[in-house]
């Protein structure tokens, strides 16, 4: 068994035992390589974001969180350079960046190494002008999307009018290498979109907000009838 083939099957036994603990030297015996080698293969579990843990104490050993994870998915080589150069194509300064480099990261670490080195060859040839989007209202917005939240946003217009809106975060869409918030705005109560390059600042309001469809607050904008990213239709700014 190589060494990809069994970082699956580590995944998949902790997977199995959990919430239990298997012992190194269960795990060893299981695949037939030495202590250390298990060992070497949980560290690199663990640096590439899986959430694998050792359990000290009587009946210690090694755990996973089955909650946190899924079953390995079996890409082929032209699927792993789609999903690469998707990644790729989202640049430093797109939301969820973050997420992006580590999803890159598992994708490599996943495939075969001849699969797993032409999807770095292809990313390698995407780049991507970072957007001037805050750090912390990117961040802001990530949570904010994640946890259903209301934020409280400092927003600058097209005209360069400023002002403050409380908003219930519905979606993201990108158009133009811009990225936009799509919200439910309880300041001019209608869906808005805000363009996170003129967000000066974003904070939680500690609520939960409601749950919006994203179409229909499109409707009647020019981004009306925006289909998912995935599909590959092109999106139009909001108005």
């Amino acid at each position: 068994m190589n060494r990809t083939a069994r970082l699956y099957a580590l995944v998949e036994e902790l997977r199995a035992a959990a919430p239990r603990p298997r012992t190194v030297a269960a795990l060893a015996a299981r695949f037939e390589v030495a202590g250390r080698t298990v060992q070497r293969d949980l560290q690199a579990l663990m640096q590439a974001g899986v959430p694998v843990r050792a359990v000290t104490g009587r009946g210690g050993g090694w755990s996973i969180d089955p909650e946190m994870t899924m079953p390995p998915v079996r890409f082929t080589p032209e699927e792993a350079a789609a999903v690469a150069v998707a990644l790729a194509a989202a640049g430093a300064g797109a939301p969820f960046a973050s997420a992006a480099r580590t999803a890159a990261q598992k994708l490599a670490a996943s495939t075969s190494p001849p699969a797993s080195q032409a999807a770095r060859e292809l990313a390698a040839r995407i780049v991507a002008l970072p957007a001037q989007t805050d750090p912390a209202v990117r961040a802001a917005v990530e949570e904010a999307l994640t946890g259903n939240a209301v934020l409280r946003l400092s927003y600058v217009d097209a005209a360069g009018r400023p002002s403050e809106r409380v908003v219930e975060p519905a979606g993201l869409l990108t158009a133009g290498g811009r990225w936009y918030l799509i919200a439910w705005c309880r300041t001019r109560r209608a869906g808005r979109g805000f363009r996170l390059d003129r967000v000066l600042a974003a904070a939680p309001t500690g609520e939960r907000g409601r749950s919006h469809d994203l179409a229909a607050l499109l409707r009647g904008s020019v981004a009306e009838g925006a289909a998912p990213a995935a599909s590959g239709a092109p999106l139009a700014p909001p108005a």
